[in-house]
């Protein structure tokens, strides 16, 4: 693992053990990372939809990390409502 690794990556040999030693110890860790990744992209692909071309990445970033860790559940409902507001806002003006 440590040879594939080096050859696939950047890091040096001591960052490399430290992340192989991570995912022996937390297999999960990885995967949970990846629902994480894949859920935002859900969401960001959703309000993309929703809103066009008044769709803020900015505002997007702002609504998933200013509220800290919480859980995608959670993160979902927010996101939709912040898509909901700037709907609401736009077709306001």
């Amino acid at each position: 693992a440590i040879d594939f690794f080096a050859e696939n990556s950047p890091m040096s040999i001591g960052t490399i053990e430290n992340e192989i030693d991570r995912y022996i110890g937390l297999p999960g860790q990885a995967l949970a990372y990846m629902i994480g990744r894949l859920e935002i992209q859900r969401m960001r692909s959703e309000a993309e939809t929703a809103l066009g071309e008044s769709f803020d990445i900015k505002g997007f970033h702002d609504t998933v990390l200013g509220s800290g860790m919480m859980p995608l559940t959670t993160l979902d409902r927010l996101v939709k409502d912040w898509t909901t507001s700037l709907l609401v806002t736009l077709r306001r003006n």
